[in-house]
């Protein structure tokens, strides 16, 4: 049986100051000993988090990283960097990047294996666009981010992946995908993840939901076969979450 694994994505919110304050509203209502919590806050915000949540249930991941340890980067921060302060996980190629900051499947992949190469455990974004959507090539694009994604990555590094399926077009948009199809596609990337490696490897991967999640929809999808919790936006940054947290 897979963990749970819920994580908020906090995007560009909160200061430091606010961060405390926010975790410290948070901390009793998202404590489960059922789920994995993980904080994704702003680069400015990690080393307060990681003080914040020190003795509690969760996780601080950053929301990005580069695929190089040092060097003429302005702006970037390196995978090590993160480690050294005890960051444990890391959002990579989620659809914000890769439309407004041009990352591309290859830079995922280079972000993936790097990540992994310093003991941090990825959380990989893949996801339609609604006009692929009704064009019905949903499965094959999310396929091929996947594809691109996992090159060069081992079977042992695999499995300690996250993987999270956001449709594009239900990210803030108050629109959720059915439970139905939030599932269709969970369901193929873990087959293409068997393709890619074998059917144990599969099986081990964490599979999550993102876009518009709330506490009224959260029962419904983490209760599918292939969806192992959630990345959630907007809703992280309230007392729902901890709803979100305990579902059940």
């Amino acid at each position: 049986m897979r963990r749970k694994i819920i994580a908020g994505n906090w995007k560009m919110n909160k200061t430091p100051s606010e961060t405390v304050t926010l975790i410290n509203e948070l901390k009793p209502l998202v404590a489960s000993e059922e789920a994995d919590v993980v904080f994704c806050v702003p680069a400015i915000s990690l080393t307060t988090a990681l003080e914040a949540v020190k003795g509690t249930n969760i996780a601080i991941g950053a929301q990005n990283m580069y695929y190089e340890e040092s060097g003429a980067y302005t702006g970037e921060i390196a995978p090590n960097m993160l480690t050294s302060i005890g960051v444990k996980y890391v959002i990579i190629g989620h659809s914000e990047r890769r439309e407004y900051f041009a990352e591309t499947n290859e830079t995922v992949n280079k972000k993936v294996i790097k990540a992994f190469e310093h003991g941090l455990i990825p959380i990989v974004c893949c996801g339609e666009t609604l006009t692929q959507r009704e064009q019905g090539i949903t499965i094959d694009f999310v396929r091929q981010q996947i594809k691109i994604a996992f090159l060069n990555v081992t079977p042992d590094q695999a499995k300690i992946a996250v993987i999270a399926y956001e449709p594009i077009w239900a990210i803030g948009t108050g629109k959720v995908a059915t439970t139905e199809q939030a599932e269709e596609v969970c369901k193929a990337i873990r087959e293409c993840i068997a393709e890619i490696y074998d059917d144990a490897t599969a099986a081990g991967v964490r599979i999550q939901y993102g876009g518009s999640v709330t506490a009224a929809s959260a029962a419904d999808l983490f209760s599918q076969a292939n969806i192992d919790g959630g990345l959630v936006g907007g809703a992280s940054l309230k007392a729902d979450f901890g709803k979100i947290v305990n579902y059940k």
